[in-house]
């Protein structure tokens, strides 16, 4: 049974992201004071009242947005309030009553929703009392709190519980995995998490940086509860046009880090670039399972074989060698589920737990290979025994003579023979080195 969904909604800069910030207790949407930062819904599950509930961040309604995107942002307001069971109508008591606000009521009152009217940044409560005149959009007398200085945050959680109490409590279904779409700008991104949500859950547009937040996008695949997180296109740190962008830059890396497989979406119609470079380096570096997918594969796909293109990408992504790869194409919905399939047997392996005498055998096999190795000192680096020590990375504690012996390439030499030998074949495995004393 599907819980019930707040929709927080106004006009731009009201704080609507603070709020949703807050009652989530952690940092989920950017806040900026630069009007109209937030485009997409941003959804999170909030705990109120000893029942569950899916809080909805949405765009500020009648932006005049600098990319032309006011009618996508609109569009998405209207896709939260079509889902909504209760809609927190945020105001500002420091600006007063706007004519954005009236044109908001009149909306929410022909939609007939469920609507708790709250006016923000009331920092102290002798800021109370300017919230009267808000009684003229006719939801009764507006709430006032302060999202940034948790002024009435627990009555508001009260009230919300209150007007939600008629309705069934609904279950909330932990999700098997969370998987994140990262890539350079304009690769196709919201396309692909577009179609495999199938609706518009993210604004798709030619402009660049459309997306700026990170969107998490729930979906139901082969009887299981997946994440998808859309995450803002990379560009060069050195070309960050302004704080928005640094934030957007930042939710990506945080994306990357709380994700169990990583999908990185590659323009097939495009050579590889330096921030493909960087964003496969991250990938690595954090050990991450990763499916390649060659996005706009129609439009090189008469030019190009797939066999060539693997044998280019092993060569300027030689960290992802071991990634599979696969060919779509997300404005038609062509392949984008067979990418599912593939990132669900990534988890499996990933999340293998590897018995202690195989994975001793295997580093016996190493062992007797007698493989040739530069040395940064002198003297042979040697393995005594190893455990597994985690998951989602497969991640392998070595006991040895003495870490320092085992540079990068022969670390990677282990790697690669432990992939063969423990049917590791295409994720990460990560080495802790440790003397035997």
């Amino acid at each position: 049974m599907a819980i019930p969904v707040v929709a927080i909604v106004g006009r731009p800069n009201v704080g609507k992201s603070s709020l949703l910030n807050a009652l989530a207790g952690e940092r989920i949407s950017i806040v900026e004071p630069t009007a109209g930062v937030t485009r997409d819904r941003i959804s999170t599950i909030v705990e109120c009242g000893g029942r569950y509930i899916e809080l909805v961040d949405t765009g500020g309604y009648g932006i005049v947005d600098s990319d032309q995107l006011t009618e996508h942002v609109e569009h998405q307001i209207r896709q939260a309030l079509d889902r909504a069971d209760l809609v927190l109508f945020m105001v500002d008591v420091r600006d007063g009553l706007m004519s954005l606000d009236q044109q908001i009521a009149q909306l929410l009152r022909r939609q007939s929703l469920e609507v708790l009217l709250v006016a923000n940044k009331a920092d102290t409560p002798a800021m109370f009392g300017q919230a009267g005149e808000f009684a003229r959009l006719g939801f009764g007398p507006a709430l006032c709190v302060s999202a940034i200085n948790s002024v009435n945050q627990t009555v508001l959680m009260e009230r919300m519980a209150q007007a939600l109490d008629h309705l069934p409590s609904g279950t909330v279904e932990p999700e098997r995995m969370r998987i994140a779409v990262v890539g350079k700008r304009n690769v196709g991104k919201s396309t692909f998490i577009n179609a495999l949500a199938g609706e518009p859950r993210v604004i798709v547009s030619e402009v660049p940086g459309t997306t700026r937040d990170a969107v998490d996008v729930r979906i139901d695949y082969a009887g299981q509860t997946l994440l998808l997180i859309d995450t803002a296109g990379v560009r060069k740190k050195s070309r960050l046009a302004d704080s928005i962008e640094f934030y957007s830059h930042t939710r990506v890396l945080r994306s990357l880090r709380r994700a169990d497989v990583v999908l990185f979406l590659i323009d097939a119609s495009v050579e590889i670039s330096q921030v493909d470079k960087k964003l496969a380096h991250e990938i690595t570096e954090q050990h991450k399972a990763c499916v390649l997918v060659i996005n706009k594969w129609d439009l090189v796909g008469g030019q190009a074989d797939a066999t060539d293109y693997r044998a280019y990408l092993d060569a300027v992504l030689p960290g992802l060698r071991h990634a599979p790869l696969v060919m779509t194409e997300a404005t038609a919905g062509r392949n984008v589920k067979a990418v599912l399939d593939v990132a669900i047997d990534l988890y499996e392996q990933a999340s293998q737990q590897i018995p202690t005498g195989r994975l001793n055998q295997a580093v016996e096999a190493i062992r007797q290979e007698r493989v040739s190795v530069a040395r940064k000192h002198g003297g042979l680096p040697k393995i005594y025994y190893a455990t597994q020590v985690g998951v989602r990375p497969v991640s392998l504690l070595l006991f040895v003579n003495d870490p320092d012996r085992f540079d990068a390439g022969f670390q990677r030499f282990i790697v690669n023979r432990l992939r063969d030998l423990l049917d590791l074949d295409e994720v990460p495995i990560r080495l802790l080195l440790r003397r035997r004393h």
